[in-house]
């Protein structure tokens, strides 16, 4: 079994031990978060960032890469848990803080007619009301009891979502979703 490492610069007892997920707790994730992923080289280990900092550059940039992103005073104990449960099993967790960035820069940036316009166009209605319930943060589970549907139901409409989006998950469907992605051609 590995375990969760809270790390800080220069990070090199990163290689010490098995490690299931990296929480990166930094001021300047613009500065921090590429020094840890050039340190990790091959390490597959999720990171989940954690910082005061939310502008909508680093939030987005630290959100492209996969990796999830949680604003200082956004969060309690119980929630950083969850996140770090979620990473171990392939999820990525954002703070509703950095959820609204991410929802606030993809809708700033959007054109009608783009590729992200394109590809909501594929979803049905329930997919869609799924998508911009998922894009704030919710699991399936939470979906699920806001639209008093079976979590099967979700899950089975994600699946769908994921394929229709060309996403290998939650993450990368969000951020196609959300127009921060680049579009699968069709």
């Amino acid at each position: 079994m590995g375990s969760t490492w809270l790390v800080a610069p220069p990070y090199r007892r990163l290689h010490e031990a098995a490690v299931d997920v990296v929480v990166l707790r930094c001021e300047n994730p613009s500065v921090s978060f590429p020094e840890l992923l050039e340190t990790m080289g091959e390490m597959s280990a999720p990171v989940i960032v954690l910082s005061p900092r939310a502008d909508t550059e680093t939030v987005v940039e630290v959100f492209r890469s996969g990796m999830g992103y949680m604003v200082e005073d956004d969060f309690g104990v119980r929630v950083l848990s969850s996140a770090v449960m979620a990473a171990m099993m392939g999820n990525t967790y954002v703070s509703p803080v950095a959820c609204a960035v991410l929802r606030e820069a993809a809708w700033r940036g959007r054109v009608a007619g783009d590729a992200a316009e394109r590809l909501r166009e594929l979803l049905s209605p329930r997919e869609r009301q799924i998508m911009e319930l998922l894009s704030t943060g919710l699991s399936a589970q939470e979906i699920s009891l806001r639209l008093r549907l079976a979590e099967k139901t979700v899950r089975n409409n994600l699946s769908s979502i994921y394929a229709k989006l060309g996403a290998r998950g939650s993450t990368e469907a969000v951020l196609r979703w959300l127009g921060t992605a680049p579009a699968v051609r069709a």
